[in-house]
């Protein structure tokens, strides 16, 4: 899809971090966005802002791990702007700590938000899109979805989840020869504020988490690098509005990755070795 103006785009989290620069980026482009976030009073100052810009946005709060809040999401957007050509899957949440000590809950939280929130996207939305004739999904994956990192075990799950179910997606879209297509969004080190997502978890997802050495150091440490050498949402932001153009399908965020992917690969025919390298 070439021409973003007059069209109609949903982003997922966009309260804050990726999404946030990437709902404004599109409303900069001329697209009408509706911004999606269960963090209420952010997003209300976020549409406020753009609004306060001149841009034609509405924000739904929105819990992207169930299934009818999806659908509302979806129903919104039709009744307010009568179609969708872009939606960007990008709501993610993050817990840490060793497999044996997560609990179910942690397990079905981030699994809820991180990878059915992007199953229901595309169940509701690409129809909708189907019926606008043209559009382009993409869905926030992770670094963590190209290899996993030891403490965070329901992310690498969920973000290679999202890199399986977005390149079946392509495939099947591409076999279609349809007018849509979609993009995986690998992220790297990222200024973004994940690693304190527990601040909107549930309370009773919450009551049976088990905190850790493992969560503490992750917090402390992850926090710290993502706030001092991320890279900012709006670089994100451009790379996302690129690859749409550009029909991409990958779109990794830090090109040092593409190495540790070889040196991942190269490890099968060496010693059957498991490769480890930057976290994200």
């Amino acid at each position: 899809m070439k021409d973003f103006n007059s069209k109609v785009s949903v982003v997922t989290g966009a309260a804050s971090g990726i999404g946030h620069a990437t709902a404004q980026r599109f409303a900069e482009e001329g697209m009408k966005v509706v911004l999606a976030d269960i963090e209420e009073p952010r997003l209300n100052q976020v549409v406020g802002q753009l609004r306060d810009a001149g841009h034609d946005v509405i924000g739904v709060p929105t819990d992207v791990s169930d299934w009818q809040a999806v659908q509302q999401l979806a129903d919104k957007t039709i009744d307010t702007f009568g179609a969708v050509h872009v939606v960007h899957n990008n709501a993610g949440v993050v817990v840490s700590g060793p497999i044996e000590e997560l609990s179910l809950s942690d397990w079905e939280w981030v699994l809820g938000v991180d990878l059915w929130s992007v199953i229901y996207g595309i169940k509701a939305f690409l129809p909708l899109i189907k019926q606008a004739g043209e559009g382009h999904i993409v869905n926030t994956s992770s670094t963590a979805g190209l290899q996993s990192n030891a403490g965070i075990g329901p992310y690498n799950v969920a973000k290679f989840g999202v890199v399986a179910l977005t390149e079946t997606l392509r495939l099947e879209l591409d076999a279609a020869d349809a007018p849509i297509s979609a993009s995986v969004l690998c992220p790297g080190a990222i200024d973004t504020q994940i690693v304190h997502s527990k601040r909107n978890r549930p309370a009773d997802s919450a009551a049976d988490h088990q905190s850790s050495a493992i969560e503490d150091a992750f917090e402390k440490n992850a926090g710290a690098l993502l706030e001092q050498q991320g890279m900012a949402p709006s670089k994100v932001a451009d790379m996302v509005v690129d690859a749409i153009r550009n029909n991409d399908f990958w779109i990794i965020t830090h090109p040092e990755w593409k190495g540790v992917m070889k040196q991942r690969v190269a490890a099968m025919d060496k010693d059957n070795s498991l490769h480890t390298g930057f976290g994200g």
